[in-house]
């Protein structure tokens, strides 16, 4: 099965990504942490990703494109944060079938407070809410050890003008998608495991 989460910034795509690859055993691919590892590599996609990124624009298409192409698998996938506009929606349909399109939906106010308290490892990647789902130690990582951060983009304005972004050039793969008969819409306001249960039932069905 190939699946792709759709949302706002922060809706909690990466959260519930990692979670169904483990139960469904399917392969995860984030565009946005395969751009920071580009980036924090220096290869050329890195250092045409970071001028967007610092400012929270969407990488364009073409950088995006050749990325994803080095880490699709045979296996199933779940794309979290791909595609983000049409054209990589038509781009990745010549690549591969989706069978399922997973809308998150949540209101800006609630990713608001929920990115201004999110920390990510420097080292594993790991991700924290200092709120509903803090370290065991201020700033350091459960896992490794390392120092927990807050990404730029996880600020209040430029979560805000990601927001304005993401309704220019995201939201209209929901009717894409839906035309399709593939998208289906989840609450995501709610907590973690609720969300993940019902992402479950409607891949069930």
């Amino acid at each position: 099965m190939n699946i792709v989460l759709l949302g706002p910034p922060g809706v909690g795509k990466g959260t519930q990504a990692q979670i169904l690859a483990k139960k469904l055993g399917l392969k995860w691919i984030s565009t946005g942490d395969i751009l920071r590892k580009e980036v924090a590599e220096g290869t050329e996609l890195g250092k045409k990703a970071e001028k967007y990124m610092k400012e929270g624009k969407l990488v364009p298409d073409d950088i995006i494109i050749e990325i994803i192409k080095k880490h699709l698998s045979s296996s199933g996938v779940i794309f979290d944060g791909f595609p983000r506009n049409l054209s990589q929606a038509k781009a990745l349909e010549k690549i591969m079938d989706v069978d399922k399109v997973i809308f998150l939906n949540c209101p800006e106010e609630v990713v608001i407070f929920r990115l201004t308290n999110r920390r990510i490892c420097v080292k594993c990647n790991r991700v924290y809410n200092l709120i509903s789902n803090p370290p065991k130690n201020d700033e350091v990582c459960d896992v490794c050890g390392s120092k927990l951060v807050q990404r730029e983009d996880d600020k209040p304005e430029v979560i805000r003008k990601r927001f304005r972004v993401y309704n220019e050039e995201t939201k209209p793969l929901l009717s894409y998608y839906r035309e399709k008969g593939i998208l289906y819409e989840i609450d995501a306001s709610g907590e973690v495991s609720e969300i993940t249960k019902s992402i479950l039932g409607v891949l069930n069905e």
